[in-house]
């Protein structure tokens, strides 16, 4: 109890670095690097990731300001429950070959987390960080459009490029 591990970016893990926290904790470091704000949270620049084999730990992510203090923002005193934002996924680049058929132009509505019926898992899990952090705020100031991300890649030979886009409310 009370290790620190301190990851520089989301990019690089310190040595050793459990592959299966690395695989929960991803998504919400992706995000709160991104300015995710999580409003259930007593900190929103935080979250509690439990240990995916039988949750055996529990970590908390934390993001680190400049001065490597912990950066807070207070719990969202309004915060009545979820409010999934509502999110696209379209195919932006199609390689060929997608064993479900998916080509560009191709749309996907997604409600905050929701998994939809049907989907390649493949493709899900793979833009399951880009939802989490949309559906939470993130702002990826390095795109056109910061409300989006349009580099998401097929894990099966990058067949498929998705965009991911965090609709107007």
């Amino acid at each position: 109890m009370g290790d620190v591990l301190i990851l520089e970016d989301f990019t690089h893990p310190p040595e050793y670095f459990c592959l299966g926290l690395a695989h929960a904790v991803f998504p919400v470091i992706y995000s709160l690097s991104f300015a995710a704000c999580l409003p259930f949270m007593e900190n929103q620049r935080s979250l509690h990731v439990t240990c995916p084999d039988g949750g055996k730990l529990e970590f908390l992510a934390e993001v680190l300001d400049h001065d490597g203090n912990v950066a807070v923002i207070p719990k969202d005193p309004t915060y009545g429950g979820p409010r999934p934002k509502k999110l696209l996924v379209e195919v932006v680049q199609d390689k060929g070959g997608c064993t479900y058929g998916y080509k560009v132009g191709d749309q996907f509505a997604f409600e905050g987390l929701k998994c939809k019926e049907g989907f390649c898992g493949a493709a899900y899990h793979l833009l399951f960080p880009a939802l989490f952090g949309l559906n939470f705020g993130a702002k990826f100031f390095f795109m056109q459009n910061p409300d989006s991300i349009d580099t998401v890649t097929c894990p099966d030979k990058g067949k498929i490029v998705f965009k991911v886009t965090r609709e107007e409310e």
